[in-house]
């Protein structure tokens, strides 16, 4: 008699429906019991934009109910799909946030002192303080990716935004200084490395550690060097912006995304070549086994302290290039603890897109996204209190990765070391 067939065990969560439900019941009391005004003015394109589309108005007592409705639909629908075993999919959770996201800000702008919500310059905005945070999701990806749990991204991203200040103001070459934050990520890195490797010190430990001694170092070296001479040390030349033709045209993307500096061209092609080496080459794959399957991957002759090590110093590399945007590309000097976090937050994009290079890159934008929201409601006079505004990324972190995330599990042999048998 033939062996029957071993049941399939399909493991769910109830996290993203409880989650939407607990949206649903705070927008609808938002949106239909806490009302500011009557409607809110969409601007979809800037004044210096070569092309025009017109603005247009919507009111906050109608959308408020449509997007009420529309996010119970989605909740019953995400707990039927959970009822029935199946996992909540990506594009569901998608729709959700951008149906919340119009009725917030229909409601936000309607009490505003200025109902005009600029989408531009909202959306651009959310790219640009993306940025850094995409750069060290990135390394934190390949390195978890590895095997090593890299704690010290706000480290790598704080050193390359000191050293690119530094080199770029006394050479007068954003670009040595975009090179030389990359050595520095790599010299953090190097740290985390080699403790974590060869001596097989608790990762997260030294991570902690690093982020603390870069933090107390730039800090020094900005009382002590950069702040009295600042026009010698921290007045570095930013990149310029490069209009990419025709594509920079195209109402609200073009703006957005091909009217940028070079780090952030850079990022685009770091996200596409990241996610294609990973997955879709030799390289990839031998990354991905050592971070899986140490063992196995060493029988077959892959040096596991090796692959680690020199990976973990790409990771740095990259992190580094982003912290180099902190000062040449948006504020363009440096200042004590100016990445405030990025690093933690990158690192929640890691978990939150399931240690996926894409995946990852999207949660970075959403939390980029939620960080210049509450610039743009400060800017036009929106009534949401001032507090709430500040904590609003943080939220919106918080909530992302503890209540949408669902079970997920990252690389087995991630954070632990291998010793050879």
């Amino acid at each position: 008699m033939p062996d029957a067939p071993l049941a399939r065990t399909v493991v769910v969560s109830w996290k993203a429906p409880i989650a939407f439900g607990v949206l649903t019941v705070f927008g609808a009391i938002l949106f239909l019991l806490v009302g500011h005004g009557e409607e809110t003015v969409f601007r979809i394109t800037s004044d210096g934009d070569a092309i025009q589309l017109p603005e247009f108005t919507l009111n906050a007592t109608l959308t408020g109910i449509l997007c009420t409705i529309g996010l119970a639909l989605i909740t019953i629908a995400a707990a039927v799909l959970v009822r029935g075993r199946r996992r909540v999919p990506l594009w569901l959770m998608v729709l959700f946030a951008v149906i919340f996201l119009v009725g917030f800000l229909t409601w936000a702008g309607s009490g505003a002192r200025t109902n005009v919500i600029p989408l531009a310059g909202l959306l651009a905005g959310g790219i640009s303080l993306s940025v850094p945070l995409i750069y060290g999701a990135l390394a934190g990806v390949i390195s978890e990716r590895v095997g090593v749990v890299n704690i010290a991204i706000e480290g790598q991203l704080l050193a390359g935004a000191f050293t690119s200040a530094v080199v770029a103001t006394a050479t007068g070459q954003p670009l040595l200084g975009l090179a030389a934050a990359a050595v520095a990520g790599v010299l953090v890195s190097f740290v985390l490395a080699a403790f974590a490797i060869k001596y097989f010190v608790d990762q997260v430990i030294v991570g902690v550690v690093l982020n603390v001694l870069v933090t107390g170092l730039t800090s020094f070296l900005f009382s002590q060097l950069l702040a009295p001479n600042a026009a010698a040390l921290n007045t570095p030349p930013r990149f310029e912006r490069i209009a990419i033709p025709f594509l920079s045209d195209i109402p609200l993307i073009g703006p957005m995304l091909f009217r940028q500096t070079i780090i952030v061209y850079l990022m685009y092609i770091l996200v596409i070549g990241v996610y294609v080496a990973l997955f879709h080459t030799k390289w990839g794959l031998r990354l991905r086994a050592v971070g899986e399957h140490p063992q196995a991957a060493d029988t077959v002759g892959i040096n596991i302290a090796r692959t680690r090590f020199w990976n973990v110093s790409l990771g740095g590399a990259i992190a580094g290039m982003g912290g180099a945007f902190f000062t040449l590309g948006s504020v363009g000097a440096f200042n004590k603890e100016m990445t405030a976090g990025a690093g933690f937050i990158a690192l929640a994009a890691v978990i939150f897109g399931q240690w996926h290079p894409l995946k990852a890159t999207l949660a970075a934008l959403l939390f980029g996204f939620a960080s210049n929201l509450q610039n743009t409601l400060g800017v036009i006079g929106s009534p949401v209190p001032s507090e709430f505004m500040l904590m609003l990324p943080y939220v919106v972190t918080i909530f992302a990765v503890a209540g949408l995330v669902g079970k997920v599990r990252g690389p087995a042999a991630s954070g632990k070391p291998y010793i050879k048998g």
